[in-house]
């Protein structure tokens, strides 16, 4: 906050919350709000009925509930005093933003990632070690899927989304974020929302999903992978297209060494995409940075100059997506350390054939 000239730091809902004081705040039209003055102690301004649902943390922060006849924008606004500058939760709800301009209207508005994104984005040997326990609990899911335990045709995308959902939950996580079940030519479309389609033989299924796992300190931290198998024997294009996107996938993770700059991981994975003339079906960056948010800082994309540093962690996942055909992505989490890359999923690269 020093380095950056910020006075206050407010945090409402949103990873930042829990990662700073352990307490994740429901979403609701009653303000919770962490208040970080640069000098001074840190106040959860919370409503009282939520107030036991809070580990009170003295040594990190004091707590204020706020009675349903009080304002608690005001109490806020009065913890932050005559703050010149402050920061905001980047998820905060902006009705409570509009308010506190309002309250406050002598201070100039910043985001709150300025400051907490840095923080969050170099993870300390404790939160490898989490990120690495979930990524071990999604790859025992991609081995079962991979060896067809998981039954994939005659069942829609749907069903086999939600079976993926309480794999992840009976893993050890505590909630699933996303399960895509992409089958055939929607398999082209990166984000596709698993429907009512069945998956029928002879064609490419993928599967990507993730989950977070909290810790007893409250804070919970994400895992995300991507692998795809096919109902039946692959046709030559699609298992030289495959066999191009692991390559792919290979560069970019052995391209993720301490100081390379983030968007060289995306060139060494996207070069060897378009130089096999698949470029144009490469829609997205390579990857983003996960923690207690499934994405987060860093992005590897083309424009971000900034150099990993140890402890950064991050996916690698580059694409293939043809549309009306097929796609396909091959993912993993990383761990940027000094030793050199550290992929956290295990999970086996090669194309899984299943009945």
């Amino acid at each position: 906050m020093a380095e950056r000239g910020v006075d206050v730091l407010l945090l409402s809902v949103g990873a930042d919350l829990p990662y700073f004081c352990g307490y994740e705040a429901m979403p609701l039209e009653r303000l919770t709000m962490l208040v970080v003055p640069r000098d001074g102690a840190a106040t959860l301004v919370v409503p009282r009925m939520e107030a036991p649902r809070v580990a009170e943390r003295p040594d990190v922060f004091e707590m204020r509930p706020w009675d349903e006849t009080e304002d608690p924008v005001a109490i806020v606004a009065g913890l932050a005093g005559s703050a010149s500058v402050a920061a905001v939760g980047d998820h905060m709800w902006s009705r409570f933003l509009v308010e506190l301009i309002a309250a406050m209207p002598r201070t100039a508005w910043r985001r709150g990632s300025e400051v907490t994104a840095p923080i969050r984005s170099v993870k300390s040997s404790d939160e490898v070690e989490r990120l690495r326990a979930a990524a071990a609990a999604v790859d025992r899911i991609a081995g079962r899927l991979q060896h067809g335990e998981i039954e994939l045709v005659g069942r829609t995308e749907a069903e086999v989304s939600a079976e993926l959902g309480r794999q992840i939950i009976a893993e050890g996580h505590d909630r699933v974020n996303f399960a895509i079940v992409a089958a055939g030519a929607n398999a082209a479309s990166p984000h596709h929302e698993p429907g009512a389609r069945v998956i029928g033989a002879d064609e490419v299924v993928l599967c990507d999903f993730g989950g977070t796992m909290v810790g007893d300190d409250g804070v919970g931290y994400c895992s995300d992978i991507t692998r795809c198998v096919y109902t039946g024997e692959p046709p030559p294009e699609f298992r030289e297209l495959y066999d191009v996107l692991v390559e792919a996938q290979e560069a970019g993770v052995a391209a993720a060494e301490v100081g390379v700059g983030a968007q060289d991981v995306d060139r060494a994975a996207r070069s060897i995409i378009a130089a096999a003339g698949y470029g144009q079906h490469f829609v997205h960056r390579t990857g983003h940075g996960i923690g207690t948010e499934a994405h987060e800082d860093p992005y590897i994309v083309e424009g971000n100059v900034e150099p990993l540093q140890a402890g950064n962690v991050f996916s690698v996942e580059p694409g293939i997506y043809v549309p009306g055909r097929w796609g396909t992505r091959l993912e993993d989490i990383v761990a940027a350390s000094l030793a050199g890359p550290d992929p956290l999923n295990r999970a086996d690269h090669r194309l899984a054939v299943v009945a």
